[in-house]
């Protein structure tokens, strides 16, 4: 039983404690009075309650906004393939103009190195990245 449960428990005290005093024909106003105080306990408990969900949630989206992989969505990568593709037909033609096959080599290169660092961005794990180990260096024992 918690320091609410108790002061709980002397209002109800109090109130039948007034009622054998007053008689029946005060019940009514003192069980009015006793059910007020139950409902403002209630109001304030389901008040804090709500506050700590709100500021948790609040927490969670503030986390979700700050991690670098949270805002990558379906339509951003698909929009960066099609854009990386639609600029691939213009570097193509300037590079293979310019210098022919190395120049044409050397664009599809930086076309293709763009999108890996954007996957890799994306998914840090996909081009198999550093694994934790269970031990930190092996000098440890």
């Amino acid at each position: 039983m918690d320091a609410r449960d108790t002061d709980l428990q002397k209002e109800l005290d109090a109130t039948l404690h007034a009622r054998r005093e007053l008689g029946e024909d005060y019940e009514s106003a003192l069980v009015d009075s006793f059910l007020e105080k139950v409902d403002q306990r209630i109001d304030g408990a389901v008040e804090r309650r709500v506050r700590r969900q709100l500021a948790e949630q609040q927490m969670q989206t503030a986390r979700d906004s700050r991690s670098p992989g949270g805002t990558d969505s379906w339509g951003e990568r698909f929009g960066f393939g099609i854009v990386s593709l639609v600029l691939a037909v213009p570097l193509s033609a300037i590079g293979g103009s310019l210098a022919q096959l190395p120049g044409l080599l050397a664009a599809w290169a930086g076309i293709v190195g763009v999108n890996v660092v954007q996957a890799a961005r994306a998914n840090p794990g996909l081009f198999g990245g550093r694994r934790q180990s269970s031990r930190n260096s092996d000098w440890e024992d």
